[in-house]
């Protein structure tokens, strides 16, 4: 890191590093402010910034008279939680099943241009590679929520090595990755032809769309495009 990097980012990039390498586990301690301090040289008000950002993203949670905590597996952002559709398919009782459609690594340029929009990350672009996978979701053998997503391939190098019949992505990118934040939209949109073959619906039927995209180490770890036919599905929650 430059030695133009204010001290306190140091430590902050220090601190998701090590959670990212799985050195402190989720719900794990971190190191002391003290020692923090005594480790970069700095005074304890720097190292508090940092800590103090890192909680505002829910990367870390601090408990008054016991230290400062990962809160990974817990991340959420506003009313829409990150979260395994196969444990809410099967909570309401339902056969869940996933089909995997595609599993590759692109170079960045392969891109389509509004997921390369949404991957603002210092990491030069033409050098960058991008796993992707297409997960079709269903709940007794109906197509619940076809999945479209695009991973930061150098944070999570093991990510295609997985199978996703298995495995939830969200659920593995959390355990895996430190996520600081991100943004969402949900959209009305009319089925293209590839959302309504995986959805079996006709192509201009109304669907719901949930655009995701996650920050890790202060770069874009993950963007998905989750597909819900509008007939089948809802948002809800309590205030």
């Amino acid at each position: 890191m430059s030695k133009k990097t204010p001290r306190y980012l140091q430590i902050k990039q220090m601190i998701l590093q090590k959670i990212h390498e799985g050195e402190w586990q989720a719900g794990e301690a971190i190191a002391p402010e003290l020692t923090l301090a005594q480790q970069f040289g700095v005074s304890r008000m720097t190292v508090n910034r940092a800590l103090k950002e890192l909680s505002e993203e829910n990367v870390l949670e601090r408990r008054q008279g016991s230290g400062t905590f990962v809160t990974q597996r817990h991340f959420s952002h506003t009313f829409v939680e990150i979260r395994n559709i196969a444990h809410d398919i099967q909570a309401q009782d339902h056969l869940y099943q996933a089909q995997v459609l595609e599993q590759r690594l692109l170079e960045f340029s392969q891109l389509p241009d509004s997921i390369q929009a949404q991957f603002c990350t210092p990491v030069e672009k033409d050098q960058s590679q991008i796993a992707t996978v297409k997960i079709i979701h269903f709940a007794d053998n109906v197509p619940l929520q076809f999945e479209e997503r695009w991973v930061n391939h150098s944070k999570v190098s093991d990510f295609l090595a997985q199978d996703f019949t298995q495995v939830n992505t969200s659920e593995y990118l959390i355990a895996h990755a430190p996520l600081q934040g991100g943004e969402y939209t949900i959209s009305a949109k009319l089925a293209n032809e590839v959302v309504a073959k995986a959805l079996s619906i006709e192509v201009g039927a109304p669907v719901l769309l949930l655009n995701r995209k996650t920050l890790s180490q202060d770069q874009v770890l993950t963007v998905v495009n989750m597909w819900y036919a509008g007939e089948r599905y809802h948002f809800q929650g309590t205030l």
